[in-house]
């Protein structure tokens, strides 16, 4: 099903499963195209309820995700704890399409069924294997020189992830993950990339590639351009349209990467909008989340051209203990040239949870070859890190 794209004002709503920061943004970059958002939350006054009318329910209440559904023209989520068999079931019932298909959810939401899919297809992955004991787990370690564990469901923020060096540490690490995993070799990579890509009703296009600077298996930054060579672009392009090949469904698809001496490993993906691809807000002519809006309904596709270098760093909570979230020197912020800032309303401060974003946008006038982009990172880290919580 598509809507026509010759649209009305006020025009379709759409239905979100999930009101985080990426339901907030959504439904800021809805608006101005007329397109009203109902979000479907657990917590009363989420991020996203200060722009989307909200629904407040878990992820996979059934009654929830009906009543979404009954209010909007088309379904889709911004967390994979969305339930792909209840969105099937409830898109039947109220014949409401989902974007991402629940298909790709499925496949999407077990990393060992990703990484499988990706690599029946060709599509370059780190080595890897299923662990079902601790024996499996010894043994991959022993094969791989040391692997990194994964739950093969949720984690993320480095979250579900036990590097494993030693069979020794194989009963312990298994343990902690207290269910179905995945053995993956470690990756000696140069750097980290990502692509957002995005499949419309009849068109594929891709944002530039970012570049990912993590620390402790948390994303601190990304840079655009990446910092590398035109053909490692070139390549981690290829493999992202390889990889939307695979999924079924419209949206905006967050694609990460490793660059391993000038090849290009897959390393996940998430069916909706990504952390990293939040400098397209002011970096690009059509930030991730318009863009995400555009190919659920089946409009035509935004361009995806970078403004100008661009720097996102994310904002994370710098406390020891959980507390009520009040973000202070923020003046400084507003009044660096080219910056902005992005707060996530989250009521409750934690130690490394994301609470926002700042963007630092180069000069428009200096083309890319010109732009320092290490200092530009370096000034979005100072102004970044200028912010405190009180």
């Amino acid at each position: 099903m598509t809507l026509d794209s010759d649209f009305t004002i006020p025009g379709p709503t759409l239905g979100v499963v999930g009101g985080g920061q990426l339901g907030r943004m959504m439904a800021e970059a809805a608006a101005p195209l007329g397109v009203s958002v109902v979000v479907l939350d657990p917590t009363p006054d989420c991020p996203a309820s200060v722009a989307a009318d909200q629904v407040v329910g878990s992820f996979d209440d059934p009654e929830g995700v009906a009543e979404l559904a009954a209010r909007c023209d088309v379904l889709t989520y911004e967390i994979e704890l969305a339930d792909p068999d209840l969105l099937d079931e409830v898109s039947r019932e109220a014949n409401v399409p989902v974007h991402p298909s629940p298909d790709t959810l499925r496949l999407i939401e077990d990393k060992l069924e990703q990484k499988a899919a990706f690599e029946d297809r060709g599509i370059p992955v780190p080595p890897f294997e299923r662990v079902d004991s601790v024996a499996d787990l010894e043994s991959s370690v022993e094969r791989f020189d040391g692997v990194m564990l994964k739950a093969r469901r949720g984690g993320y923020d480095g979250r579900g992830n036990v590097p494993v060096r030693s069979p020794d540490e194989a009963a312990d690490a298994l343990a902690e993950l207290d269910g179905k995993a995945m053995a993956e070799a470690f990756v000696d990579f140069d750097r980290e990339l990502s692509v957002i890509g995005c499949v419309g009703e009849a068109e594929t296009s891709t944002f530039p590639v970012g570049e990912n600077v993590h620390e402790e298996e948390i994303l601190r930054e990304t840079v655009v351009p990446a910092r590398t060579t035109d053909e490692v672009t070139a390549r981690a392009e290829a493999v992202a349209r390889d990889v939307l090949s695979v999924l079924d469904g419209r949206g905006v698809y967050g694609i990460e990467l490793f660059e391993v001496d000038g090849e290009i490993l897959v390393n996940e993906v998430a069916p909706r909008p990504h952390n990293s691809g939040h400098w397209t807000i002011e970096g690009a002519v059509t930030s991730q989340f318009e863009q995400h809006i555009r190919a659920v309904l089946g409009w035509p596709l935004g361009s995806t051209r970078l403004r100008a270098p661009t720097v996102s760093a994310n904002v994370l909570g710098t406390v020891e203990a959980p507390r009520e979230a009040r973000l202070g020197d923020v003046d400084a912020v507003l009044s660096e040239p080219g910056a902005a800032l992005h707060w996530y309303g989250k009521h409750e401060v934690r130690p490394l949870r994301k609470m926002g974003h700042v963007t630092l946008v180069g000069d428009a006038g200096e083309s890319e070859a010109d732009v320092d982009t290490d200092s530009l990172l370096a000034r979005a880290r100072e102004t970044r890190d200028g912010l405190t919580f009180r």
